[in-house]
Order: C-alpha cells, then structure tokens, then sequence
C-alpha cells in the first residue's frame, strides 16, 4: 500500500474518492429510506389518532341527542293525565334533582304566561338578576317554531349573568302540550350548555379530550374537560342540528402525537433504522479496520522484505517432499546461486559436496519423516557454485501456519569459518596461555617448597644424626631413643601435610557442591599460606564468630579464592613501609555487618592487609581480566576469584581498612546441618 502511494499518488486518490463517493450515497440513499419510513409511520399514527377523535365526536352527538330526547318524553310525562300543580311542582322538581343539565322548567299557557316553574337545586335562582322577562323574546321565537313544526323547538344560546360575577350560556326548549287536537300549554325548559357536555357525555371521553360547543363562526359558548396540552392538538366538529337551532360539538385531544415510541409499527421502524444505521457505522468501521490491516500488511511484507534482504543469516523453505520454496539473498550470496535456480529443486541440492551427498540425502529423509532436529543446530559442509567448501551451522525448525499445521521445515545457516578461524586462534593462545601459568605456579611452588621442605628434613637429619651417635656409644638410652624417632616421624608427618595441601589444590577434579565448615576451608589452606607468610614475616590471624553455620560449595574452588585473596595481601604488605603486617582472616553473618547486601543466610568472608591501599585509578580496573601491577603477573587472580563467588550466587567486593590496608569481602550461601561448625581461632 505504501509502495502504490508513492509510485501512483493520483491513482490511489482517485480509487479512495471512488470508494468514499459510493459508501457516501449508500449511507445518504439509507438515511433517507429510514427518514421516510419513520416519517410514514408517524403520519400513520396521527391518522389513527385524527380518526378516533372523530369517532369520539360523533359519539358525544349520538349521547347529547338520545339524552335530550329522553328529557322531551320526560317533559310530555309531566302534563301526561293533567296533573295539579302542586303535584306538577313536585314532579319537575324531582326531574331537577335527577338531570343536573337543567337549571328550570316552566309550565305555561298557551299565551305563554307562567302558570307552574321550578329551579334545579344546585344553584341559585339562574333568574334572579335579569329576570324572566329578558328572555321573552326568544321564548316567544321558539315556541312558535315549537308550535310551527308541532313539536320541540330550541332556542338560539345566550348569556345569562350570575350575581357572582360569572355567566352561564343557556338554551331554551319549548314543548308544546297538545290535547285532543288543542293546544293546552307549553313546556319551558333552561338548558345549561356547560351541564350538557358535563352529563350528557361519556365520561371516558372528556377525561383526555377537552368538548366545547362552538357557533360556525369559531366562537366557544361552552367549554368542559381536561385543561392539559401536548406537542400536537388533534380536533373534530360535529353538527348538533336541533329544531330551531344548530351548534357545532368540538373535541380537542391534547395527546402528543407522534410520541418516540406511540405504537407497536413506529417502534419496529425505529428499532430497524437504529439496526440498519448501527450496521452501517459497523461496516464503516470494519472498512477502516480492513484497510488499515492491509497498510500494516504491506508495511509489514515491505518491512520484512528489508529485514530478509538485510541479514547476514540464510534462510531456506522446504515443503514437506523436500522442494525448496524460499530462499533469501544472504543464503544466495552464501552459496553462490541465484534464487531461480534453487526454487522447487529437490536432493541433491547443487551446493552439497559430491561425496557427501548419500549422507546429505538420509539426513534429509530423516528430517522429512517427522524428526525434530536438536535446537541448538549441527554443523555441516556445503560448497559453493565455485567449488569452495566452508562450514555451516544449521538450525532447523518445523514450519507451522497460521491454522496449526505443519507445511515444511523452515532453516537458518551461518557461515562459520571465520568463527572456526578465530576458535584456533584462541585455543592456540589459550594453551600457550596456560603453559605459562603452569610454570609459573610449579616455580612458585616449587620455590616455597623447598624453603618449608627445608625445616622438617633438617630436623629430620639432625634427630637421625643423634639418633646414629647415641647407637655408637652403648647402650643407648631408651627413652633418648625413642624421642628422637618420634621426633623424625612428626618432621615427616609435617613435610608430608605440606605436600598434601599443595597436591589437593593445583590437582585437576570436577566441580561438586558440598556443605563445608568455615572452619574446614581455613584449615585447608592455612598450610599453603603460612609458608609465605613466614618468609614475609607477616603475622597470620582468624577470627570466626560462634555458631557459623556450614556453606554450600564447591570446597576447591572457594580455596583457591581464599588462598589467592590472602597472597595477595600478604603481597600488598611486602614493603619497608609497612610495620604492622598483620593478615586478618574474618568469617561473620552477611547481616551483622552494617550495610551489607546479603541476609542472615549468607556467611560473609573477609581478608584485611595493613598495606599501602588500592589507588583509585587502579580501584576501577582491579576486577579486568589481564590488568595486573605486578611485573610477574597476568592479571587473571581477581577476575577468576569473582567468577567463582558469583557462580556461587555470592557478591565480591572490597573496600579500605582502617587505619591503613584493603579488605576484600565475599559472601556464600549458608546450608543448616545437624551439627554446627565449631569456632576457632589461630594465630601465626
């Protein structure tokens, strides 16, 4: 991908503005579809809305005419066998108490003067303040409709004034009272238009819808119900056409529509455009995850290409019949072929030697039956297109894809000749190397041999020399004798210890972990040490502290350390400036010491010289292999020393003494026994 951007910029703008301008309309042509369907559904469901507030309209008209018609054979049951007036009165006055939309009935003649009248008992006089009279021209209206179409009539609405201060909207009925042919009187009745819509419609209706009497030219006469609003007003008119009158019945539903969710079919189509959207922001995502993996692919195939193309290691592929299927520049430059005419060659390849290809070829049957070869490689021979042979080392490993499956066997070869050059170089000066060190430690040690050798044969000569004069003049003295003999056999049990010690250090065994007293390791070189220490004059001295418990290690070893550590010492004092040359040999807990580094389970041993000190600049280099102050020296003693502590796990150090001289410390793992080392202390 990064190739293609840079080779052909234009190409790859004009392939992403494609790419973009396609999943641009796609989203635009999905966001209008679910637009439309969720506006579809919300016009839906105004619909259905809309179509129940009508229904609910035309149901309240139904409702106020049968209950006004139910009133009209309620009033003709009043004069039905020409009742009295005080049985009349007590009749209206009980219809008063049981239709609360009337406010009064009158009985009147048919000159229309009251003979009879009744007010509801639920308000006051409705009357009181204008009076009957007021009304007398819509009376006489309506009772003359009444009397023209021979039936009910209503009036025209008006307003009625209250003494409180508020009004009422009223309508007159006029019934005529015709018997046998003659009009006998009139029914009057007072309608309270707000009592109407109160009682004369359901009450489910007006629970969330609010109903109002209107005229036709908008103006609301009367108005009952809920006073809530919402986001939409859904209304519905409907003609109440009564004789001699018309209103229009309104009902007002204050519900919001459409809500978020207001219906089973809005909710599906929002739950499938939230569905399809999500989708979309998926697939846009997965898009970008798609091509930012192909970038990181192709950076990555780029980026390995320059790592295989940059290695000094050859690489081959083989499948699992033994083709060769990859190869990488440095395993071509390493054996002379160009890549084409290796790829799908079988055995035998043309970079293996003639004479060994029968071996080459079993090798290679071996391998492809299933045999993982060891992991730290073998060696072998190839030659080069030229006929040079040069040693390889080969890593072989099973080549694994990425379902598990094993595909071929994937290799790795280094070119080691010139390891195997500098191998040579090394062990010939590592022999000439250790030649000079033999001689040097046999003279060294031959030299304090013959000095310490030297007091116990002389002793030796002169107990047998005495020993010879008492036997020439007899008889000889028993006792004398006999002291003198045991006097020689402890010489020789001396000369013989001190070539013992010597023996066990510089012989060669192998290295064995073992719980040692400290005690133990002192013993075992303090021979060795003594011998220098007499012919420097310097005083030897141990100091160990109660209840030391045995180390773990390798006894040998850590003898040598301590025996090179305190020659060094004792060398350090070999000068006329030193008086007091003492050697201190120290072993302690590791944690009794302030500021050390190790916990109580580590023992800690010390060799402290009165000598001139360690120079800072020499501080620095002390531990370098092949650094040495002495002329003699090969500068190997103190980095071996420190190899060996810390091959134990232990830490090796030192520091100034005071008042003058070094001390150099080294610590070792402790390891609990059943019998405690016994503390000892000598001086030399």
């Amino acid at each position: 991908m990064s190739v293609e951007i840079a080779l052909h910029p234009w190409r790859w703008l004009q392939s992403m503005w494609r790419r973009w301008s396609l999943w641009s309309l796609l989203i635009a042509l999905v966001v209008g579809v679910l637009v439309t369907l969720v506006w579809l559904a919300g016009r839906y469901e105004a619909s259905q809305v809309q179509n129940k507030v009508e229904r609910d309209t035309a149901d309240a008209v139904t409702d106020i005419r049968a209950a006004l018609a139910r009133n009209i054979q309620s009033f003709q049951a009043l004069h039905a066998a020409d009742p009295s007036l005080e049985d009349w009165n007590a009749r209206a006055t009980a219809m008063l108490r049981e239709r609360r939309e009337l406010l009064r009935i009158e009985w009147r003649s048919p000159a229309l003067r009251v003979q009879a009248e009744a007010d509801t008992p639920y308000r006051g006089a409705v009357f009181a303040q204008l009076g009957r009279d007021g009304s007398h021209s819509d009376v006489s209206l309506s009772c003359a409709t009444a009397r023209r179409f021979n039936g009910p009539a209503y009036s025209t609405s008006y307003f009625l004034p209250q003494p409180d201060g508020r009004g009422l909207e009223v309508m007159d009925l006029c019934l005529p009272i015709v018997r046998s042919g003659h009009l006998a009187g009139h029914v009057l009745a007072t309608y309270s238009l707000q009592d109407m819509l109160a009682d004369l419609i359901g009450r489910q209706l007006t629970r969330s819808q609010e109903a109002s009497f209107i005229e036709a030219d908008g103006t609301r006469l009367a108005l009952y119900g809920t006073s809530r609003r919402g986001a939409r007003v859904f209304s519905a008119q409907q003609l109440l056409d009564l004789p001699g009158n018309a209103m229009l019945l309104r009902l007002d539903s204050w519900r919001s529509a459409p809500d978020l969710l207001p219906n089973v079919l809005t909710a599906l189509v929002t739950c499938m455009s939230i569905a399809l959207v999500s989708v979309l922001v998926l697939l846009a995502k997965d898009m970008r995850r798609r091509q930012r993996a192909e970038r990181d692919l192709a950076d990555a195939l780029a980026f390995r290409k320059a790592m295989e193309d940059s290695l000094l290691t050859g690489l081959r592929a083989r499948d699992l019949d033994g083709r060769i299927t990859y190869v990488n520049p440095a395993f071509c430059n390493m054996v002379g072929f160009a890549p084409e005419e290796l790829w799908g060659t079988d055995a035998p390849a043309p970079y293996w030697p003639p004479e060994l290809v029968g071996e080459y070829e079993q090798r290679q049957a071996i391998r492809l039956a299933g045999n993982v070869p060891p992991r730290e490689g073998f060696e072998s021979v190839f030659q080069r297109k030229d006929g040079t042979r040069f040693p390889v080392l080969i890593i072989e490993a099973p080549l694994i894809n990425a379902q598990g499956v094993q595909t071929g066997w994937m290799s790795a070869f280094l070119d080691i000749s010139e390891q195997r050059r500098v191998e040579e170089i090394s062990r010939a000066s590592q022999e000439r190397l250790q030649a000079t060190a033999r001689l040097a430690t046999v003279g060294e040690m031959a030299s304090l041999l013959s000095h310490e050798l030297n007091q116990p044969l002389a002793a030796i000569s002169s107990y047998a020399t005495g020993s010879l004069n008492m036997l020439e003049h007899a008889p000889a003295d028993a006792a004398d004798t006999a002291v003198a003999l045991r006097r020689i056999a402890e010489q020789a049990e001396r000369a013989g210890r001190v070539i013992k010690s010597v023996h066990d250090f510089v012989r060669r065994r192998e290295e064995a972990h073992e719980a040692v007293a400290p005690q133990a390791l002192l013993d075992a070189i303090w021979p060795l040490i003594s011998l220098q220490a007499r012919k420097l004059g310097v005083q030897l001295r141990s100091e160990l502290a109660p209840g030391l418990p045995p180390v773990r290690c390798d006894r040998t070893m850590v003898e040598q350390v301590l025996l090179n550590l305190a020659r060094n010492g004792m060398q350090a004092m070999d000068h006329p400036s030193v008086q007091q040359r003492l050697l201190l040999l120290r072993v302690t807990h590791a944690g009794a010491r302030e500021g050390a580094s190790r916990p109580n389970g580590w023992l800690e041993f010390s060799v402290a010289d009165g000598g001139a000190g360690i120079p800072g600049d020499v501080a620095a280099r002390l531990f370098t292999p092949f650094f040495t102050t002495k002329p003699e020296g090969m500068g190997l003693g103190l980095s071996l020393c420190r190899t060996v502590v810390e091959q134990h796990g232990g830490w090796l150090g030192f520091e100034a003494n005071q008042p003058q001289g070094t001390v150099f410390r080294f610590t070792l793992p402790v390891q609990v026994v059943d019998t405690p080392a016994i503390p000892r202390a000598a001086v030399a």
